[in-house]
């Protein structure tokens, strides 16, 4: 099994990773079949299905797909071109993608939210549809977004194309029972495992490089989402407050009277300017979800702001142990809300985080294990459940939460030997259990839990 430390973190667009960015990569996937296609292809329409129907509109998964369909990526999203895009789609009714437009597509008319049963692949699906000059369709094709922006097409996902079948790496663990004893064989830590993996399929300038860029983008956005204030859009009148808590802490600098708890703000704090931007619609990294997006890069701030002998040089380190840990939930359950509700988002952002704060404190890869697990344990059971469908009540405090859990799960590894009862393993494969049994409104499609509890206007 092996997922890369850039398919844990993506850099894309918010508000989510599976209901927009996802969305978005089908749509482009699409484009990239119909200019294969002998066809000739007058227009395009779309069907969105399950919580993609059900939390669509609060989650931009309209927005996303019309942007997929007429060639925009998360990868180089630009937000001011999109807006002049998308103004004139409604316009002309068309979309113009490179190498195929124009092609007729009314947003109004050819993009449809079906309400009825999910699709039967995953809770995250898609149909997307080539007609010709008479509106018949020609070609179509099942997209499901299984979390953290990854997409499938039905034959892909139902011949396991999720699996990886690249060639072997010198560490091919696939859980974390294999993970301790190729560490305990080898004598090398879960970052310098993960990184010889990522060597063996890749380049080691590249690497670092891109490495280097995700914590870049992550830092930044946490700079923005402190620098800025007013209302979220979509309607609940969200305030941002990252800024207004980060003024005030920075005004108790120093003082005496200052009670140790203030240091969880910090970590709020941090978490929350990324999930403000994220709610913004603004540039974010998926770690392992756009929705969980605060926890991985919070931790790393705290760490680097406020632990002595923190140093931006073990970033790295972080990175690629938080991506160990977060390969092993995807491969033996799930990241997706939608799939297994908050615990395999935050759950999971807060299970990656506590690992790399370990390993950076010098932990050894038990006392590694036993962070991620102490932190995925105590979210498990935790719903989906967003008001009006945003990604804002409760996701942005909760990644906060996530962060705080994190940084205890480390500290309390840290003062243990590694040994403990309960292996991160049987916690992953109880999560997935939870997440199968949890009922389906508690999974992403706000008809159960706060969202219904909760004014949505």
């Amino acid at each position: 099994m092996f997922l890369s430390v850039f398919d844990m973190f993506k850099i894309g667009v918010g508000p989510s990773s599976s209901h927009t960015m996802g969305p978005m990569v089908a749509g482009a996937k699409f484009l990239d079949t119909l200019r294969a296609a002998p066809f000739q292809v007058h227009g395009l329409r779309a069907s969105l299905h399950g919580s993609l129907a059900f939390t669509g509109v609060g989650h931009a998964t309209d927005r996303a797909t019309i942007l997929g369909l007429a060639g925009f990526n998360p990868a180089d999203y630009d937000f001011d071109k999109a807006e002049a895009a998308l103004a004139e789609i409604i316009k002309t009714k068309q979309v113009v993608p490179d190498g195929l437009g124009p092609l007729s597509f009314d947003p109004k008319a050819d993009l449809a939210f079906d309400f009825g049963p999910a699709l039967p692949g995953h809770a995250n699906g898609m149909i997307l549809m080539a007609t010709d000059a008479q509106g018949d369709v020609i070609l179509q094709e099942t997209y499901y977004s299984v979390g953290g922006g990854f997409v499938l097409t039905e034959a892909e996902l139902e011949a396991g194309e999720d699996v990886d079948h690249g060639d072997p790496v010198p560490f091919p663990f696939h859980s974390g029972a294999d993970m301790l004893e190729m560490a305990e064989r080898s004598g090398k830590s879960i970052a310098e495992m993960k990184r010889a993996n990522e060597i063996s399929r890749g380049c080691s300038d590249s690497l670092e490089k891109g490495v280097a860029r995700i914590w870049e983008v992550m830092d930044a956005c946490i700079n923005r989402g402190l620098e800025r204030d007013g209302i979220l859009p979509g309607g609940l009148n969200v305030k941002r407050r990252a800024r207004g808590i980060h003024e005030q802490l920075e005004a108790e600098r120093g003082m005496n009277l200052t009670a140790p708890h203030v240091i969880n703000d910090w970590m709020s704090t941090y978490a929350m300017a990324v999930n403000e931007e994220n709610a913004a619609g603004g540039q974010v990294v998926t770690a392992p979800t756009n929705g969980a997006a605060g926890v991985v890069p919070a931790v790393i701030r705290y760490w680097l702001d406020f632990v002595p002998g923190a140093s931006a040089s073990k970033v790295p380190e972080f990175l690629l142990t938080a991506a160990a840990i977060g390969g092993l939930v995807k491969y033996n359950a799930s990241i997706s809300g939608a799939e297994a509700g908050c615990q395999a988002e935050v759950g999971s952002a807060s299970a990656m985080a506590a690992a790399g704060l370990c390993a950076v404190m010098g932990g050894s890869p038990k006392q590694v294990e036993n962070a991620a697990e102490i932190a995925l344990e105590h979210h498990l059971g935790m719903t989906c459940d967003p008001v009006k469908g945003l990604v804002q009540v409760p996701c942005i405090e909760r990644n906060g939460l996530g962060a705080i859990k994190a940084v205890s799960a480390a500290s309390l590894a840290m003062r243990g030997d590694g040994e403990h009862l309960v292996p991160l393993d049987a916690v992953i494969e109880t999560m997935r259990q939870t997440g199968h049994d949890m009922h389906e409104k508690y999974k992403e499609t706000s008809l159960g839990g706060l969202a219904v509890n909760v004014p949505n206007c």
